[in-house]
């Protein structure tokens, strides 16, 4: 099983840990048959507070087929996070995971692209939900049902509203593939 997460410019490193460390459990502790595959749109990303990674795929290289699960943390608009998800080519791999039914994790802002990709219209998300609630309407502009809770499930989608979230999603992407009591499993082992 692969899980892609995509780390696009000015990611959010709170927001990008948890899937690697829950789905590292899962992996070691739980032996399940799950590996966390880092993409972006270059091969040196680097997150919100300036701390780079290097990713192991690139945007050109992946196929919504090749992976099981997309995975995306959220991001600052003041250091150019929305210049690379609101790109048509990130919103087209979106659509080509959605009409593959294949599961979408969004922490935070990050359920913006999803619901600028077209792939909620009339469907129930969250996203970010303090400063007024100015991410949500974006998200609502969208055409998307928001719902003013911490983590909202619609099918094979998961978004969510604040970084706090990060693992609670994490943990929900768990249970769509390797089912409820892995999740549980793993949640113990980890101190959750």
């Amino acid at each position: 099983m692969k899980i892609l997460l995509f780390c696009a410019k000015a990611f959010e490193t709170m927001e990008f840990s948890p899937f690697v460390d829950i789905f590292g459990w899962a992996a070691d502790e739980m032996t399940q048959p799950i590996e966390v595959i880092t993409g972006g749109f270059t091969s040196r990303v680097v997150s919100t507070f300036g701390i780079p990674i290097e990713v192991q795929v690139t945007l050109p290289e992946i196929r919504a087929a090749d992976y099981d699960a997309l995975a995306i943390p959220g991001g600052f608009e003041e250091y150019g996070f929305y210049e690379e998800v609101y790109d048509e080519r990130f919103l087209a791999l979106i659509r080509e995971f959605d009409r593959l039914g294949k599961p979408i994790a969004s922490v935070c802002v990050a359920a913006l692209p999803i619901g600028k990709s077209g792939v909620l219209v009339g469907r129930n998300a969250t996203t970010y939900h303090l400063d007024g609630g100015k991410r949500q309407g974006i998200l609502a502009s969208f055409g998307v049902d928001v719902i003013d809770e911490p983590i909202v499930i619609d099918g094979n989608i998961i978004t969510s509203y604040c970084p706090e979230t990060a693992p609670g999603v994490a943990f929900a992407l768990l249970e769509k593939l390797a089912g409820h009591n892995v999740r549980e499993l793993v949640q113990q082992k980890m101190g959750f």
